[in-house]
Formats: C-alpha cells, structure tokens, sequence
C-alpha cells in the first residue's frame, strides 16, 4: 500500500531574505511552480547550525530557524534543491528515503 519516495529538507532562518521576501517563502513559491506534490514551512523553537549563534523564539523576534520540508520523486527533489543555489542564506539541505503511508489525490480534497 504505501510507496518510497524522497524527503527534501531545507534549513534556513526568518531573518534570511531574498528581494523583498523570506527565504522560505520564495522556496515554498518555487516548490509549486515546480509543480512538487507539496511543501511544508516548519518553525523551530529553538536551532543552531554551524555557527555559535543559537536561534531561539522570542516574542516579536524573527530570527526562528525554518525548515522546508517536501516529498516527491528523488530526481524531481534533486533538480530542485540544485535551481536553489542562487538564494542567500540556505544552509544543511537533505535528503532521505520515507514511506508514504496515505496520501490524498489531486483531483480530491484532503478529509
């Protein structure tokens, strides 16, 4: 019943920008021009990558580290994360196998 498919995790912070928008939001903008099956902004409570600075959530603060999260085809994600190069302020990006156990139909709404 359930099917392989890929899981592309992108790592970046609120304060990363791109233009006049977040990064997240131009990978999230990206990921449906794309036409992905789907991707999912996640805030972190508290982060730190490969610098010392630790990200934490503060009221009126936007300095949260984000994750992008999207499940397709590897070939699709790969092709994916390589148009991602020219955005600022990416960092880990992922990927690994997952099992897809439901999942709704295009043409249906989800329940």
């Amino acid at each position: 019943m359930g099917s392989t498919m890929k899981l592309l995790r992108i790592y970046t912070d609120e304060a990363a920008f791109f233009g006049d928008r977040r990064v997240y939001q131009v990978i999230a903008i990206r990921a449906q021009e794309a036409g992905l099956a789907g991707a999912t902004v996640l805030q972190a409570l508290v982060g730190f990558g490969h610098t010392p600075h630790v990200h934490r959530h503060r009221v009126l603060d936007d300095d949260q580290s984000v994750v992008v999260e999207i499940v397709d085809e590897e070939d699709r994600l790969r092709a994916f994360a390589a148009a991602l190069s020219d955005l600022p302020d990416i960092g880990l990006i992922t990927l690994e196998e997952v099992e897809v156990l439901s999942q709704a139909r295009r043409d249906e709404p989800a329940p």
